[in-house]
């Protein structure tokens, strides 16, 4: 393995960190937002929106940009411009402002997030087999650091403003001597007109269809764990704040094992295990009345659903002969569901019951497991050799393991 292929490879990491870094800290000073604006909480949900549509309208918009311009050239324009969008945050001296500022926050996101993963993708294809989890995982290092250090900067008195600008001004040069090191992407393949390049395979909408059912279960438990284990189990509240970074710590751990698994059982295999996986454990949280079972059933949660949305992502990269494209349509599909999974929890919570509510992730996991049934078997590896669109249409399939 050469040493440009491993530089490749730890930089798409440290890009994945240096993300969730960004964001887990506009996430964990959210309170602080709050504070300084004096905002309601729907007023915090607004911002919020404006943030998620940003990086919507951004992700779906991404698929020509990335056809044309590939991950290395955005990433080495957006990251930095990411990372610059933060002190718009940091700065927004009112309400109508912060909306502004956390929409271009999440414009530039959106863009790097896709650049991220079709970068990710590229690496997985010059090494011949899967490390897309493993990318991933540096994404939930990256929001669990966020986490520490803003519980450092809370504990110290360190205002919204400083914490977000010290953030921002680590990650923009940061964020561009990361990118000096990235793989070019798949050169495109000039074949047919240009409505035909421009429509996705429709493997690409099937597994933007299992991306948007994990990103869903994911931020169910991101907005809803701390009030159904508060309110509705009766946890006290310090008990309570510790479900999201249980969560994420059996994502963490889930991510750094996926590769390994997909390698040995497949990813269509492993993409049902973990749909009913979730579903069981989700099922296991919402029934019981114990604190101590529900808290210690998001590890469950974060384990089974973790390695769902890489490995959706990973596939779309072999969907196409460019994977940035693929990989724009998936995740935009993936955060539709980050969108409206909160909106709809919380219209039938509205209606029933937290409970009933969150009994929708169960049935998600039961739709991702069913809809990777789906997922052409036959072999389609990681580096490119055999797209998956050069064998979706045949009859017989044997395997999807990469």
């Amino acid at each position: 393995m050469t040493r440009d292929l491993r530089t490749a490879r730890s930089r798409a990491i440290l890009t994945f960190v240096l993300a969730g870094l960004m964001c887990g800290t506009f996430t964990v000073r959210i309170p602080a937002l709050t504070d300084k604006l004096g905002l309601s909480e729907a007023s915090v949900g607004v911002v919020l929106l404006s943030w998620g549509l940003g990086a919507l309208v951004t992700m779906q918009s991404m698929r020509g940009v990335m056809a044309r311009a590939g991950s290395r050239s955005v990433l080495r324009v957006g990251a930095p411009l990411c990372a610059a969008s933060l002190l718009g945050v940091a700065f927004a001296p009112s309400f109508s402002a912060m909306i502004v500022a956390a929409g271009l926050f999440g414009m530039f996101f959106g863009a790097v997030d896709v650049a991220m993963n079709a970068q990710g993708s590229a690496v997985e294809r010059a090494y011949g087999r899967p490390l897309m989890n493993g990318m991933h995982a540096g994404w939930c290092v990256g929001a669990m650091s966020a986490g520490l250090l803003g519980t450092v900067a809370i504990s110290t008195g360190v205002s919204f403003t400083a914490n977000l600008t010290a953030v921002a001004l680590v990650s923009a040069p940061g964020a561009y001597l990361l990118s000096r090191g990235f793989l070019p992407d798949t050169a495109p393949v000039e074949t047919g007109s240009g409505r035909s390049r421009r429509r996705m395979p429709p493997v690409v909408y099937l597994l933007g269809a299992i991306a948007f059912g994990a990103f869903m279960v994911e931020g169910a438990v991101a907005d809803w764990n701390g009030l159904f284990l508060r309110d509705t189990i009766g946890a006290p509240e310090a008990v309570a704040a510790l479900g999201y970074p249980i969560f994420e710590a059996g994502m963490l751990v889930s991510r750094l094992t996926g590769d390994r698994l997909r390698t040995a059982f497949g990813a269509r295999r492993l993409i049902i295990a973990a749909g009913l996986a979730t579903a069981a454990a989700f099922a296991i949280v919402i029934t019981t009345s114990s604190p101590l079972v529900a808290v210690g059933g998001m590890i469950l949660i974060g384990l089974a659903v973790a390695t769902v949305s890489p490995m959706a992502i990973s596939l779309a990269g072999t969907a196409t002969a460019t994977p940035g494209p693929a990989i724009a349509q998936t995740g935009a599909m993936g955060y539709a569901g980050l969108l409206l999974g909160p909106v709809v929890i919380g219209f039938i919570s509205h209606a029933a019951t937290l409970r009933v509510a969150l009994g929708v992730a169960v049935v998600l996991g039961v739709l991702i497991a069913v809809a990777a049934h789906f997922l052409p078997r036959e072999p389609a590896t990681v580096a490119g050799v055999q797209p998956l669109r050069e064998r979706a249409a045949e009859p017989e399939p044997v395997s999807l393991a990469a």
